[in-house]
């Protein structure tokens, strides 16, 4: 009976995300002002689980799909998450060198034998980058997945974060070899209860593996329903378990720090304080943006272009503060 109490409310809760409120004064002056940062597209904001505001900038639509490049990584972390919470993964410390036997290099550097899961969540591997100046090359090789084993160790498995696509893209292939379904597949039938949820395109490797981390479309609608799921503890707006909170609750627990932001990292999330509120967040190139912030009971997702002006730096940091002045908003029209 307990459990039931608790339950009831939160799936009605859950169950409102479709319906719409109006902003307040302050939250839609701080709206209007966002559409002078120009490479930004689209933003929705999603408080207790209903849409409070959305707007589409320049032409830009909500509804339309886009490629959120790297934020991807947080949703092949999810993916993840369920294949050990349903068995197909015995956890985190699995060695990655048994699930990956076939694609291990000739005479393997001993180090790949201590690689688990958890180090390519984490990024982590120690192997050297796929990511920067690597990229082309890699994705110009005839086999990612055998391409991102034979990278050179630059550091020990579980040592300094080396953000690299194509640790993400390992564990894409894991779940493909452990599953015998594409990832595509796996996301549509794991992440369906998922109210507006939707995958539009990916890109494959060469051998038809959907690329993890990156090169992934869709909707910025469709980018909150996910944030959503983590915001709700794991539950999709009917009430069906779909994520566990031990995965929510590991995936943002620190594990490395990022050279490039200063900011922690989790398992495919970025852990930062913004407003003075702990602050969870997916990124991918151009300021393609997932936040949540849960004491609030907050879901903001935001695209842009792929080229900011400004650069990658400049654009992620003015993001950071347009979601301090929606919370500060949010504050200024309860009060």
């Amino acid at each position: 009976m307990t459990v039931l109490k608790t339950l009831v409310p939160l799936m009605l809760l859950l169950a409102s995300l479709t319906a719409r409120a109006e902003p307040g004064a302050a939250l839609r002056e701080v709206l209007d002002g966002a559409e002078a940062l120009a490479p930004l597209q689209t933003l929705i904001v999603a408080q207790d689980g209903r849409i409070i505001a959305e707007r589409g900038y320049r032409g830009h639509r909500t509804t339309a799909s886009t490629n959120i490049k790297s934020a991807s990584k947080t949703i092949v972390s999810a993916l993840v998450g369920i294949a050990i919470d349903k068995g197909v993964l015995e956890g985190v410390d699995q060695p990655v060198a048994e699930l990956l036997e076939g694609d291990l290099p000739a005479n393997p550097d001993p180090r790949l034998r201590q690689l688990t899961v958890g180090h390519l969540l984490s990024m982590q591997a120690g192997l050297g980058s796929t990511s920067g100046q690597n990229y082309g090359a890699w994705v110009a090789s005839r086999n990612w997945v055998r391409a991102a084993l034979a990278r050179p160790f630059v550091d020990e498995p579980g040592g300094t974060m080396i953000y690299s696509t194509g640790s993400t893209h390992l564990l894409s292939a894991i779940l493909t070899r452990q599953t015998g379904r594409t990832m595509l597949q796996l996301a549509r039938d794991w992440l369906g209860p998922l109210e507006g949820f939707a995958i539009t395109s990916w890109t494959r490797d060469p051998q038809g593996i959907y690329m993890g981390g990156n090169e992934m479309a869709m909707s910025t609608r469709s980018l909150l329903a996910f944030g959503e799921l983590y915001r709700a503890a794991g539950l999709a707006p009917s009430g069906e378990r779909v994520l566990s909170q031990a995965w929510i609750d590991a995936s943002w627990t620190p594990r490395t720090r990022s050279h490039y932001t200063g900011e922690d990292y989790g398992y495919g999330w970025f852990l930062t304080r913004i407003a003075d509120e702990d602050v969870r967040y997916g990124w991918g190139y151009g300021g393609q943006m997932i936040y949540v912030v849960p004491q609030r009971g907050l879901t903001v997702a935001m695209t842009s272009s792929a080229q900011p002006s400004g650069g990658q730096a400049g654009h992620r940091a003015a993001l950071h503060r347009l979601l301090g002045q929606i919370i500060l908003a949010l504050d200024e029209d309860a009060s």
